[in-house]
């Protein structure tokens, strides 16, 4: 535990002067001694037994021959005692009665001393956090000066196009004379937009790694408190300590906390957080770009900041970091894996390929649990099975192998995916399918994955209809071969409806014609929130349903006809997911022309068995499967 000197000094003094107070009340003190009456006193002096006695106000305190101490106390006004004292040729002293008053003093200042210690020490403890009564309206920028963590362009990958914007940032950090001379200003502000978990924050610490100046970072809710005036404080401050320590980079991450559009509350103008971004405005303006400060923010929705935080002379760049197309997650799990020992057989390619829609911490994500899969099952390399293992976990969930669950609805969920593998397969156009299971994942008893060959920006009609011909495959398999409706469908359904409504509503693919039906608004009130706005007759409306009808039903009856055209070969498929519970594409389309499958070797074996939870109650219902990796239309 490190403990500051100043906290040991002070305990020092305090302990010191604790030993001094209780030495000089005891000191003061009179000695120990045995009590006696005023009667017995007197019959002791005049038979002559005393010795010697110290007379202190109304306490008579003394020594008999015997050398016994004894304390009585007078009880009145007795004049004849001195004259007694006398007679017998006692040796008689004279003391002030009580302590003396500067110790009676500062007994009683002691507790008062005390608290007002105690009061000190904390308040300086909580001020050197930054969190004092006294460091209320102070900036809470954590600086990190060019030797503490140092993060540069080698650290962040995947983000190519944002990195080269940035770099004219770091030029002019590092020769400023270069632009000026030339009569070029560097922006003042840049805003990094993108989805969350894209390295937006590491961008902003590469560049100031890159350009090696200090580096302030601060949240925009670090702004915001309950008090006014509070916030906009805490802006003044920051600055003021920026342009002492320029050139240097503030970043201000989340900086929707602050920067919402003004008006979207109940106290109007004089809210705290409006207050906040009016100095954040009046401040942005209120330095030149040569003086070396840059203000970098992120955020993921930059719809909802104010218009005059965007302006040219204050944010004028903004760069979008946008998720890693394959190249660029190849590079970024290439960086995770530099301290992480890989087998021969795990390719970070094929892992980088296998992971569309990854963000930089998602595949941190993946790397790290695979490490930890390998760690389990104490290996010394991380395998490509472990990055398999780690993936299906990361996307589908955690395998629940302790679930309980009866072979009839295990069967039912063996040809529900089995109808899902097989359309897949069949269908031309749709992602390759890539691994069938019935291994109960997170909410799923089952799932049916299948992966894109490559990043899609576009979604043609032909491909949308053969997604909802795969959503159709489960619920036909269940009638057509079990003769049954389950509620396993229910998400299927739920996903080729919406699709369905998108391609008609927003993509213009019905006979509808080019047309946008409901428009989506946002309500400042309170924050933001999305409603749906009607703006079409009830005639159209029910042409909508007619066309999200036709849809679905010529894709029900597409996978139909797939089902049972293609002999028995969905028995096959689940017959064989009974058995071995996970299939691969290779098995799928083995069993699809008619080749068994040969044996294979039983799956690794976890170190530590897992005991096996009860058998959930029987309510009626039967858990609903999903299919992540059946990408639907982009909202």
């Amino acid at each position: 535990m490190n403990v500051k000197p100043k906290t040991i000094w002070f305990g020092v003094v305090v302990l010191v002067s604790v030993v001094v107070v209780y030495s000089i009340v005891r000191t003061s003190s009179p000695t120990r001694s045995t009590e006696m009456n005023f009667t017995q006193f007197m019959q002791e002096v005049e038979q002559g037994a005393v010795r010697e006695v110290t007379i202190a106000d109304s306490q008579v305190a003394g020594r008999l021959t015997s050398g016994e101490r004894f304390r009585t106390y007078i009880p009145m006004e007795y004049p004849e005692l001195l004259d007694m004292l006398r007679r017998q040729r006692v040796v008689v002293r004279g003391e002030p009665g009580g302590p003396s008053g500067w110790v009676t003093g500062l007994i009683g200042m002691l507790p008062f001393l005390l608290l007002i210690g105690f009061w000190i020490f904390f308040m300086r403890q909580m001020q050197a956090g930054g969190r004092g009564a006294m460091s209320f309206g102070k900036s809470r920028a954590r600086l990190l000066t060019p030797n503490q963590k140092k993060v540069t362009f080698k650290d962040a990958a995947g983000v190519d196009e944002a990195k080269e914007e940035l770099k004219e940032i770091i030029e002019f950090l590092k020769e400023p004379q270069k632009f000026q001379k030339l009569g070029g200003r560097i922006p003042k502000g840049v805003l990094l937009v993108g989805p969350p978990g894209t390295g937006k924050t590491l961008l902003a610490r590469a560049v100031a790694g890159e350009a090696n100046v200090p580096f302030f970072s601060i949240s925009g809710s670090d702004f915001v408190e309950m008090f006014v005036g509070v916030g906009a404080s805490r802006v003044r401050d920051m600055f003021e300590k920026c342009k002492k320590n320029a050139p240097c980079i503030v970043f201000v991450d989340e900086i929707d906390a602050v920067g919402r559009h003004r008006g979207a509350g109940l106290g109007g103008g004089h809210d705290e957080r409006e207050q906040t971004l009016n100095q954040l405005l009046s401040e942005m303006d209120g330095f030149e770009s040569n003086e070396g400060v840059i203000l970098m923010a992120a955020t993921n929705r930059p719809d909802v900041l104010d218009p005059a935080l965007l302006r040219p002379g204050r944010f004028d760049r903004r760069v979008v970091v946008p998720r890693p197309d394959v190249r660029g997650r190849e590079g970024i799990l290439a960086i995770h894996t530099r301290r992480t020992p890989l087998s021969q057989d795990a390719d970070i390619s094929v892992v980088a390929r296998s992971t569309p829609g990854f963000s930089g911490a998602d595949l941190a994500n993946l790397v790290n649990e695979a490490a930890l899969n390998a760690a389990r099952l104490n290996q010394k390399s991380v395998s490509m099975e472990d990055f398999e293992t780690a993936k299906d976990k990361v996307v589908m969930g955690a395998a629940r192998k302790s679930l309980i669950i009866s072979d009839q609805e295990k069967r039912v969920t063996a040809y529900h995916e089995a109808g899902h593998a097989l359309v897949a397969t069949m269908v031309p156009g749709a992602d390759p399918l890539h691994k069938v299971t019935i291994i109960p994942r997170g909410l799923a008893l089952g799932v049916t994955q299948q992966l894109p060959v490559d990043d899609r920006h576009t979604y043609p009609r032909a491909y949308l209809e053969g997604q909802l011909t795969v959503l159709m495959g489960g619920r036909l398999a269940e009638e057509l071969f079990l003769d049954t409706m389950t509620s396993g469908a229910g998400n299927d359904i739920e996903r080729a409806t919406e699709m369905a409504r998108q391609m008609v509503c927003k993509f213009g693919m019905s006979r509808l014609g080019p047309l946008a039906f409901g428009k989506q608004e946002e309500l400042i009130f309170l924050g933001r929130e999305i409603s749906q706005h009607r703006d079409y007759s009830e005639a159209t409306a029910q042409a909508i349903d007619k066309e999200v009808q036709e849809f679905v039903m010529q894709a029900y009856e597409r996978a139909k006809q797939i089902i049972t055209g293609s002999e028995n070969a969905l028995p096959r498929i689940a017959e064989a997911l009974l058995k071995h519970e996970t299939l691969d594409a290779a098995d799928i389309k083995a069993l699809v022309a008619g080749r068994l499958l040969p044996d294979r070797p039983a799956p690794r074996a976890e170190p530590l068995a897992e005991k096996p939870e009860p058998a959930p109650a029987d309510d009626g219902l039967q858990p609903i499967p999903v299919h992540p990796q059946e990408k639907p239309a982009p909202a």
